[in-house]
């Protein structure tokens, strides 16, 4: 069945879908087509988006919530999960599209008393068969096995009582998604056995090389300790010598 078809999977009702967004009313329709279904709800944030009003119309026809942050990818995942209610928090990316057996990967995952204070993500694949999309994603995926460094990508599914216990998503302007898995623990996080397909547009229009060399030095500064606001305004300068936009 294609990933962006209404799956047909129970409900999980204890179940809140968190979407941050920045100018995704184009690609968020696959995505809610696949977790309002399942999820006892979903939450879109929009980052004070151009397209804020067609992305709002978007979600509320699906029966999502719709709310409002500041823009920032951990500032709008923070206030999704405020305005979340359920026991079990999944954050999604917009340009992410989902497989028909998502829902009973995640199904048996929180059905599993003990994975209360743990957290998983799922597998990485890209929208496209190439070579490089193929290498990305594999060693996106190896590393999330030797390091538990998914990317954000890959998605995020925890418990609101391990959610709690760590101090939730932190208002960063970038390296939201290293942040939170560092004070989850590699002990605590498990890859799922489905995979979610992200967007390689970003790679396509950067040039999937310079991209991930990117990815790669913001990794590296971060873990030196620089400050994400610098690591930021670094990211916007180099992204400022080609193509990119800054992250959201």
């Amino acid at each position: 069945m294609p990933a962006d078809r209404q799956p047909t999977a129970e409900p999980i009702a204890d179940l809140s879908v968190v979407i941050p967004t920045f100018e995704s009313s184009g690609t968020l329709e696959p995505l809610l087509r696949s977790v309002v279904p399942v999820a006892g709800e979903v939450c879109v944030i929009d980052g004070q988006s151009r397209d804020q009003a067609a992305t709002a119309a978007r979600a509320r026809s699906h029966g999502a919530r719709f709310a409002r942050a500041p823009r920032g990818r951990g500032t709008q995942i923070r206030a999704g999960c405020a305005l979340a209610s359920r026991a079990w928090l999944l954050v999604l990316h917009a340009d992410s599209s989902l497989p028909a057996e998502w829902a009973e990967a995640v199904r048996a995952f929180v059905a599993a008393p003990e994975n209360r204070h743990r957290a998983a993500c799922f597998k990485l694949a890209f929208d496209e068969d190439s070579w490089p999309a193929r290498r990305t994603a594999a060693l996106a995926n190896l590393r999330t096995r030797l390091l538990a460094l998914p990317y954000g990508d890959q998605g995020l599914l925890i418990s609101r009582t391990l959610l709690d216990e760590i101090g939730g998503f932190r208002d960063l302007p970038i390296m939201e998604d290293v942040d939170i898995v560092r004070r989850i623990g590699w002990r605590k996080l498990r890859l799922l056995g489905s995979v979610i397909r992200t967007s390689a547009d970003r790679y396509r229009r950067d040039g999937w090389l310079r991209r991930s060399l990117r990815n790669g030095l913001c990794l590296t500064l971060w873990f030196a300790g620089m400050p994400p606001a610098r690591i930021l305004k670094l990211y916007e300068t180099v992204a400022s010598t080609g193509s990119a936009r800054p992250p959201t």
